[in-house]
């Protein structure tokens, strides 16, 4: 961009990567050098043969000659009609380029697109940001169009502009959503606005079949796909991937039964606003028949579990993604009343886990080191620096326990699920590639008018 001859080394599993987010960074035509295969499981013998018989020649050709001349990008203006034709001929067509999930759409025309914007008081070309790695304005059009394709009703719109809005947060990080880890983002809801759109928010909760849970769900994916630019093969290189997932809605009824907090004031929001919490996990695991009579009971398998759910994401803690994890717990509400039943706040039970879920220090030290490639790391040295907290380090034993957090609050509890269940969901977090973003949902004036128009018309 500078005028001067460059070459970019990318490894091979990642040209077509480089060459779509390249595109979206406005740079289209960057010369690349590829490095055959993966560095990281090859001696030093053959990354020097590779280097030296393949990507050497990229780099001198990349130095010497100009790039390609640039490519122009016709894609469709936002109010475009695009296509007509039969239900079936519209799905093929968004699915041929690649503007579907592989699931029937419902076909965005301008009548329905414009009822969702009824729900919004923003003006249809209002942007909320730009989004990576396509550099794309979220609008609050291309918000309602993506709202219609994944089968949402048009009162969902003060949801669908919130998530984009939390999408668009830097602090989120939606530039790694097509990570290697795979990870997907958990939905988190709040506040009046779950049982005015009839969320489900008890058993099942995290199963498709309610409409508002799933479409919303949905919506999340094909606004990353349609409008961020993660398409499988291209910016998406999730090594296996993991499929989007509905809307976890809380219990507030329980909550506000036991005293505790909610999420969203987790968040520094008051307990009745209406909130979208997002936040980006690997992976998760259910713990079925958590027993116990009280908290103390119940606390040993707990803290054995989120134990278990980690390994390289501590990573996220005391190495690269300094102070950036963020577990995520479900707890059932019958585990939660368990809990409550015995004294304990939400922070007594976010304390008491922070000092029993905890892992060994050599072990925690092995996995930094294994991860960051860095032979020489330890806690010591990083307790030292003033790098992280000096709990990391009281004494040089090896078998002394460290928590996984530096806080208790790090860990993210919400009530949910079957009521009459003893059980609990951890999910693990994928630190800065993907931290949890919360934002208020702004209704629309009248919303209580219009809902009542939409309850009937439904």
């Amino acid at each position: 961009m500078g005028g001067f001859p460059s070459s970019t080394l990318v490894g091979e599993g990642f040209m077509t990567l480089a060459t779509a987010a390249s595109k979206g960074l406005g740079m289209p035509n960057l010369p690349v050098a590829k490095v055959v295969g993966h560095p990281g499981v090859q001696s030093t013998e053959q990354l020097r043969k590779n280097v030296l018989d393949v990507t050497l020649d990229h780099v001198i050709d990349n130095l010497l000659k100009p790039p390609k001349s640039a490519g122009t990008d016709n894609e469709p203006g936002a109010r475009d009609v695009v296509f007509k034709g039969s239900f079936d001929e519209v799905n093929d067509y968004f699915y041929d380029n690649e503007l579907s999930d592989g699931l029937p759409i419902v076909p965005p025309t301008v009548e329905k697109v414009e009822a969702f914007l009824k729900f919004t008081d923003r003006a249809p070309d209002d942007s909320l940001g730009t989004i990576l790695p396509d550099n794309r304005a979220a609008t609050i059009w291309s918000i309602a169009v993506n709202g219609v394709m994944a089968g949402c009703k048009p009162e969902y719109m003060p949801v669908l502009v919130a998530l984009v809005e939390a999408m668009a947060d830097h602090g989120y990080g939606v530039e790694h959503s097509g990570n290697t880890p795979g990870g997907e983002t958990l939905i988190v809801l709040n506040g009046p606005i779950i049982k005015q759109l009839g969320f489900n928010y008890t058993q099942g909760v995290m199963r498709d079949g309610f409409k508002a849970n799933t479409s919303v769900g949905r919506f999340w994916r094909l606004y990353l796909r349609n409008v961020a630019g993660f398409l499988p093969h291209k910016n998406d290189k999730a090594t296996f991937g993991n499929t989007w997932r509905v809307v976890v809605a809380e219990n507030e009824d329980v909550v506000k039964k036991l005293g505790w907090t909610n999420s969203a004031a987790d968040f520094g929001f008051y307990p009745d606003d209406s909130t979208v919490m997002i936040s980006r996990h690997t992976g998760g695991n259910h713990i079925s028949s958590v027993s116990g009579a009280t908290a103390q009971e119940l606390m040993p398998y707990i803290s054995d579990a989120v134990v278990r759910q980690y390994s390289w994401q501590l990573m996220f803690s005391t190495g690269q993604g300094l102070d950036s994890l963020r577990p995520q717990l479900l707890l059932s509400p019958l585990i939660a009343e368990t809990i409550a039943a015995s004294g304990w706040s939400k922070r007594d039970f976010q304390k008491a886990l922070w000092e029993q879920a905890r892992v060994p220090a050599h072990q925690w030290e092995r996995i930094q080191r294994d991860w960051t490639q860095k032979p020489l790391w330890n806690l010591k040295e990083a307790a030292a620096k003033g790098d992280i907290p000096k709990v990391y380090h009281e004494s040089d034993d090896p078998n002394r326990l460290v928590p996984m957090v530096w806080r208790p609050e790090d860990f993210l509890t919400c009530v949910t699920g079957d009521p009459a269940r003893n059980s609990i969901y951890v999910f693990a977090h994928n630190g800065v590639l993907g931290f949890p973003t919360a934002k208020k949902i702004q209704l629309p004036k009248d919303w209580d008018a219009k809902l009542a128009a939409a309850g009937k018309r439904s």
